[in-house]
């Protein structure tokens, strides 16, 4: 019977570990505590659960592979026990990378439709829904985002006492519009404010509106010159 993989005191690290942060914006150990909480939805629970799979097949293939490591190590005697343990780790450590493999494509499996959403919903500079500008406007005016203690939801609130939904300040974030000071424990309050792209688009979008701004009409009889001088 094979060896059972060691408990690891902390979480394994994959290789899809950033593309899950770059989506949602927040590290894989605040991912995993808001699985805990209840807080996320259905398509992020689920990449959440399989990644955690993911997460527990890559500690057996690291668990093998330090086995190798210490069995070619000089430590036992070379003869025909050592050549038998040798083989059976090699092939344990290849069902285990299998493993891996396998949940590594459920991973993705879950995780390339939100990035496609993702990317289909980032706003554009100068091309921002009206929503998207008020969100922006009164985040420039300062907001926080809150976590409940005893719920662990998040809720984001601006300076002018308007509510920010949180799924909206995360599509922003990602985005590369907004910014969050993580220095700052989420319990207490961490600041949100608009990033330099933010900013930009939020002028843009500004400039694009007065651009775009209907001219008063021009009354019958009047010539265009004559309201250009009233002007």
């Amino acid at each position: 019977m094979p060896p059972q993989p060691a408990p690891s005191a902390r979480r394994a690290v994959t290789q899809l570990d950033h593309r899950l942060e770059a989506v949602t914006g927040h590290d894989i150990d605040t991912l995993w505590a808001y699985r805990d909480r209840g807080v996320l939805d259905e398509p992020h629970a689920q990449l959440v659960d399989r990644h955690r799979t993911l997460a527990n097949a890559q500690i057996g293939v690291t668990f093998h592979l330090k086995l190798l490591n210490r069995l070619t190590s000089g430590e036992f005697p070379v003869d025909d026990a050592l050549f038998a343990r040798l083989d059976r780790t090699v092939d344990q450590l290849e069902e285990a990378a299998s493993a891996r493999d396998a949940a590594a494509q459920k991973v993705l499996a879950a995780l390339e439709p939100i990035e496609a959403a993702a990317a289909a919903s980032t706003p554009g500079g100068g091309r921002l829904s009206t929503y998207d500008r008020a969100t922006l406007l009164a985040i420039a005016g300062g907001a926080k985002l809150h976590e409940h203690l005893l719920t662990g939801r998040p809720s984001v609130t601006a300076s002018s006492g308007t509510r920010i939904p949180y799924l909206q300040m995360q599509r922003l974030e990602h985005a590369g519009l907004t910014a969050r000071d993580t220095s700052h424990p989420v319990h207490a309050g961490q600041p949100v404010s608009l990033t330099d792209a933010g900013r930009a688009a939020l002028l843009d979008a500004r400039r694009a509106s007065t651009m775009h701004a209907p001219k008063s009409p021009v009354r019958p009889g009047a010539s265009r010159s004559s309201v250009a001088k009233r002007r």
